[in-house]
């Protein structure tokens, strides 16, 4: 197989379910599939709604078209509506027809309470979940096809699981409130709930495609989310390996080095997801920008090679300072929180782990954890280290503490009746996110006198994150303002201090993992979280390569490199892309300590490509 392998059509797309659902690990183009799909349907006749449930979704960008909660057109493509699931958008209108339910007896003081219960980062998760049941349940039947470009798979999984939790827990209350609303209000949406777990598990109707890169940690991730999806009942399901390389000239160092990584990945690949059927798409030498880009993603090739002559008018990025000194930078404060952030997909786990790894190599004690879901810190280090501990923030078992905690606090003064009721209240999907806050509180505190490392999960669940620190910061401060004004110091408060929190946003040098991480800067300003430094990781520009497609390739990684630069970061530093996977101790201390994994010398600009 090669870059020109007829790929038009897929077999997922040979006769399609009428929901499509685009899953898998971030930076996997799980976006770039799911348009090109939905395109592709649209360009046969089918009317198609395409639907990001991603908080962090770059639809826009790719499709230029300014998206909103509900379908818009999509220019010089008939019959394809796009939507984005906006949770903030999502959440003001859900909170508006929840207290429009309560109806005009409602008191002031009821009214306020409600209103209170919505104020947090839960009711904006359930109010994408409402739309998101909208879709499925479909109500108008006014489309052929609606494809769901979903977020990166933790937060995937949340979603998908529910339409279960939910329709559970309204069969067993009925009475109070929560960050639902009144449940007696929202038994009317059970129905709702039900149609939608029907949708998701009949295989004539939805299908799940997971895609995935040629990499061992995103097909181990695909295998992993094929097992729980099946738990859920959802069991139709396809593989996609995104971006398959093969090398134009084997005596291309870095050319045969990319290829072999992926092939490796390949020929060891786990046995759930080998199991599944399967589409390989190619490596394209363009970004997936624009209708035909996307048009041309499930085409066959050729793709005409850039002309001879040509050359990377690029500066030199080996004058950008490497991870080591970061490392320095970071170990001279002694203490404090450094969160990783960034798209799913740019390298995040690898870099936290490095700089972790750094500081202790200098003499510091280091508790690295993670708030991703997916958890991939133990696979990254693969081995012990004295002076780093290493943990997770398991939803599960934050949960199962929390209402522990709960029960021996409140329980303990209640009768059996009241204990059960406090029970009820407590299996709401809600307090998982709660149990995570607390988790995430207690492990920010411990920065005060050493080093935390987060490596946080992909962008839009960690704004979910974010939210919750910010609706936890305003309670706190009103009730503080009542009763002790001036002697509290929330998380939040703790993220807004430079001198006790960096902030490192990573990114890759390609045009939506830069423009994420710029959407991301823009939200953490508005949170007042000043970012401490960019880091442009797995950059092939360094690396050097007289393969063509990789050659077209670098003159866009070029754009980007000049855009952070130019109008960004503040503080920007560099990794290059590396021809052996940093996973393991040994390498990723090298990656945090020798400069010399960058290339010394500039390539020739002037090459030809």
């Amino acid at each position: 197989m090669n870059d020109t392998l007829p790929v038009d059509p897929p077999r997922f797309m040979a006769r399609p379910t009428r929901f499509l659902f685009f899953t898998g690990k971030g930076g996997v183009g799980k976006t770039s599939v799911a348009c090109a799909a939905a395109l592709s349907l649209a360009d046969r006749g089918k009317s198609v709604l395409l639907v990001s449930t991603d908080p962090a979704s770059n639809l826009d960008e790719i499709l230029d078209v300014p998206l909103t909660n509900h379908p818009v057109a999509v220019p010089q493509a008939a019959r394809l509506d796009v939507l984005n699931i906006d949770p903030t958008a999502a959440a003001e209108a859900y909170r508006a027809r929840v207290l429009e339910q309560m109806g005009a007896e409602a008191s002031a003081q009821e009214l306020d309470t409600v209103r209170e219960q919505l104020s947090g980062a839960c009711t904006t998760e359930i109010a994408a979940f409402d739309e998101f049941v909208g879709r499925l349940a479909d109500e108008d039947g006014a489309y052929d096809h609606i494809v769901f470009d979903t977020a990166p798979t933790g937060h995937t999984l949340r979603l998908l699981s529910l339409p279960k939790a939910w329709s559970g827990f309204l069969a067993d209350n009925d009475q109070g409130a929560s960050c639902l609303g009144p449940h007696s209000g929202l038994k009317t949406q059970e129905e709702r709930f039900r149609t939608a777990m029907r949708a998701l598990r009949d295989p004539s109707t939805t299908t799940v495609i997971l895609v995935t890169r040629p990499e061992r940690g995103a097909i181990a991730e695909a295998g992993r989310t094929s097992d729980e999806l099946r738990a859920l009942g959802l069991g139709n399901q396809h593989l996609v390996v995104n971006g398959v390389f093969h090398a134009s000239d084997p005596s291309d160092a870095t050319a045969e080095s990319l290829e072999t990584q992926g092939q490796q990945a390949l020929a060891e690949m786990p046995a759930v997801p080998r199991a599944l059927p399967r589409d390989d798409i190619p490596l394209r030498p363009f970004e997936m920008m624009g209708l035909d880009a996307l048009r041309a993603l499930l085409r066959p090739g050729p793709f005409a090679a850039p002309h001879a002559g040509s050359a990377i008018a690029a500066p030199w990025v080996g004058d950008l300072p490497g991870l080591d000194r970061l490392v320095d930078l970071l170990a001279a404060d002694g203490k404090g929180l450094i969160m990783v952030m960034g798209k799913g997909g740019v390298g995040k786990t690898t870099i936290a782990t490095a700089i972790a790894l750094g500081l202790v190599e200098r003499g510091h004690g280091v508790h690295l954890s993670t708030t991703d879901p997916a958890a991939h810190l133990e696979m990254t280090l693969a081995g012990n280290v004295p002076g780093l501990l290493v943990d997770r923030i398991d939803p599960k078992v934050e949960t199962e503490r929390y209402i522990a905690k709960v029960m021996e606090q409140r329980g303990s003064s209640l009768d059996a009746q009241g204990q059960a009721l406090l029970r009820e209240d407590l299996a709401s999907p809600c307090t998982e996110e709660v149990a995570v806050f607390h988790a995430f509180s207690h492990i920010v505190a411990e920065a005060r006198s050493a080093f935390v490392v987060l490596d946080t999960a992909p962008t839009g669940h960690s704004l979910l994150l974010m939210d919750a620190t910010g609706a936890y910061h305003r309670q706190m401060t009103r009730q503080s303002a009542l009763h002790a004004p001036g002697r509290i110091t929330t998380p939040l408060m703790r993220l807004q201090d430079p001198d006790y929190t960096r902030i490192l946003l990573v990114t890759l040098a390609e045009t939506t993992p830069v423009s994420q991480a710029s959407a991301l800067q823009d939200d953490l300003r508005r949170a007042q979280i000043e970012p401490y430094a960019w880091i442009i990781n797995k950059s092939l520009l360094a690396a050097g390569s007289g393969d063509a497609l990789l050659r077209q390739r670098l003159a866009g990684e070029r754009k980007q490199i000049d855009r952070v630069r130019g109008a960004m970061a503040k503080r920007l530093f560099f990794v290059p892309w590396q021809a052996t996977p940093p996973v393991g101790v040994a390498a990723l201390e090298r990656l945090a300590r020798d400069r010399a994994t960058c290339n010394d010398q500039p390539p020739p600009l002037s090459k030809a490509i």
